[in-house]
Parts: structure tokens; sequence; C-alpha cells
């Protein structure tokens, strides 16, 4: 099987590879490897039920001054036992 490659892009892989100690084709052959296996991981991870899901995002965003949330939970507080 033959590939054709973008002569610019081979001649920067093969200086990167050179630069590096490694063979070109080990090179890409690893980087191949690698994006198979994220790939494989990624389409093999189980979905987010959907009751995590549902609080994902849930209350109200916080001040960037109110770090803990505790004005906004006194806030809360206050609005519910009015």
């Amino acid at each position: 099987m033959q590939v054709v490659i973008d002569g610019n892009i081979y001649s920067q892989a093969q200086a990167y590879a050179q630069q590096n100690g490694q063979n070109l084709n080990k090179l890409i052959e690893n980087f191949l490897l690698l994006f198979i296996q994220r790939s494989n991981r990624a389409a093999s991870e189980e979905p987010v039920p959907d009751v995590v899901a549902s609080l994902l995002g849930a209350g109200l965003p916080l001040d960037a001054e109110d770090i803990n949330g505790r004005e906004a939970y006194s806030q809360y507080l206050e609005e519910k036992y009015k």
C-alpha cells in the first residue's frame, strides 16, 4: 500500500523524528496507535445517566467574590423563610 503525503509535511516530520532520535515510520505508527486507542476508549465510555445529567449546572452561578457560596446560601435562606 502506498500513501501519499505532502512533501513539506514529510520534510518537517522527518526533521522532527531525527531531532528526537526516532524513526519516522515508528513515530507515525505510535501516533496512529495512540489515536486509535483514544478513539476506542472514548467510544467505550458509558453514557452519563439521566439523573446525573439533570444535575449538571444545577443551582445559581456564584459571584467571583463569594468563593464558598456563603452569601448565595444566606440569600437563599432569607428568601425561603420570609
